[in-house]
C-alpha cells in the first residue's frame, strides 16, 4: 500500500488553505498514493477566536468538505483530512477529521478527544478547551487493505487510546498534527516511535510546519514508522510538501507475533503508600 502525507503551513484563509491542500493531494496521487493524509487544521490555523468565527462558517465547511469529497472521487484515493474546525451549536468548534473513500463517500469522522491545555517555557500557552469541544468516540475504520485508527495531535500522548485501537485490529495508527516547534523538537519522534513499538503498528503522522500567519510555530517533520519502531520515511524539515511511503501490512502481524504484548494486559490494583508508613532501616 502506497501512502502519502501532506505537510502544510496553513494560514488564516480557508479557501487558500483548501486550494493548497488540493494541489498537494493531487501531486501525491500522481506519485501513486492510494491513501493520502493531511495534517491537523488543514483548512485554517487561527488563534484569534473572533477571526476564526468569521472565517469558519458552516457554509465554508460544507464547501471545503464537498471539494475534498470530489477530489477523492476524481483521483480515486482514500483521503484522510487530518482535521478541520467545524462550528458547533454552543459557539465552540469540533476539531474534526474526515475520512473519504475512493468513491468520494464519507467513511467516518473523528473529533479530537484530548484538549491541548498547557503552559510551556518562554510564555507559550494554549487553551484548546476554551475554543474546542472534546470528542468522545474512539474510531477504527476498516479500509479493506488496512484498518486505520484515527487520532489527532495531542492524542499522541495518551497511549491507552492507541492500544485500544490496536487491540480492535488497527494496523495503521494516524496522528495528523500541528505540534508546536518546542514540543516537537523534544518529543515528536520518540512519542510516535513509542506508539508504534507498544502496539506493533504502522504510524503515519502528517504535520504542519513553520511560522504561520497567526504567529504560531509548528515543528513539521511528517513521519511514517513501521511496527518495529523504525522510521521508514521522514520529511526532515518544516516546509510544505509531500512525503511518500510504502506499507507492508504483513509486518504488523510479524511484529505482534514476536512480541504479543497486546494479548498480555492484566488487571492490577494501584496502591499509594503514604510517607508516614515508611520505616528507617536499622
Amino acid at each position: 500500500m502506497k501512502i502519502a502525507l501532506i505537510q502544510m503551513r496553513s494560514g488564516r484563509t480557508m479557501s487558500a488553505n483548501v486550494d493548497e491542500a488540493c494541489a498537494l493531494i493531487a501531486q501525491a496521487a500522481a506519485q501513486g498514493a492510494t491513501y493520502v493524509q493531511t495534517p491537523e487544521m488543514t483548512t485554517l490555523i487561527e488563534r484569534d477566536r473572533e477571526r476564526m468565527t468569521v472565517e469558519v462558517t458552516q457554509d465554508a465547511v460544507d464547501v471545503a468538505t464537498a471539494r475534498f469529497a470530489a477530489l477523492a472521487r476524481s483521483l480515486g484515493v482514500i483521503l484522510h483530512i487530518g482535521s478541520m474546525a467545524v462550528p458547533l451549536a454552543d459557539g465552540r468548534f469540533a476539531n474534526r477529521a474526515h475520512l473519504f473513500g475512493a468513491n468520494g463517500g464519507l467513511i467516518t469522522t473523528y473529533d479530537k478527544i484530548h484538549m491541548f491545555d498547557v503552559d510551556l517555557a518562554g510564555g507559550e500557552s494554549w487553551r484548546e478547551s476554551a475554543i474546542y469541544a472534546p470528542g468522545e468516540r474512539c474510531v477504527v475504520a476498516d479500509l479493506g487493505e488496512v484498518r486505520v485508527a484515527l487520532g489527532i495531535c495531542y492524542d499522541l500522548r495518551f497511549a491507552e487510546l492507541f492500544r485500544s485501537q490496536a487491540q480492535a485490529g488497527a494496523d495503521l495508527l494516524t496522528m495528523p498534527a500541528a505540534f508546536t516547534r518546542q514540543t516537537g523538537a523534544a518529543h515528536w519522534h520518540v512519542l510516535l516511535r513509542a506508539r508504534a513499538i507498544e502496539t506493533g503498528s504502522y504510524v503515519a503522522a502528517a504535520a504542519q510546519g513553520g511560522t504561520h500567519e497567526d504567529g504560531r510555530e509548528t515543528y513539521g517533520h511528517s513521519l511514517v514508522i513501521d511496527p518495529w519502531g523504525t522510521v521508514v520515511a521522514e520529511k526532515g524539515d518544516e516546509e510544505p510538501g509531500v512525503l511518500m511511503a510504502d506499507l507492508d501490512v504483513t509486518k504488523v502481524a510479524d511484529a505482534r507475533a514476536k512480541i504479543p504484548a497486546l494479548k498480555h494486559d492484566r488487571d492490577f490494583v494501584r496502591e499509594t503508600v503514604p510517607a508516614s508508613q515508611s520505616k528507617a532501616v536499622a
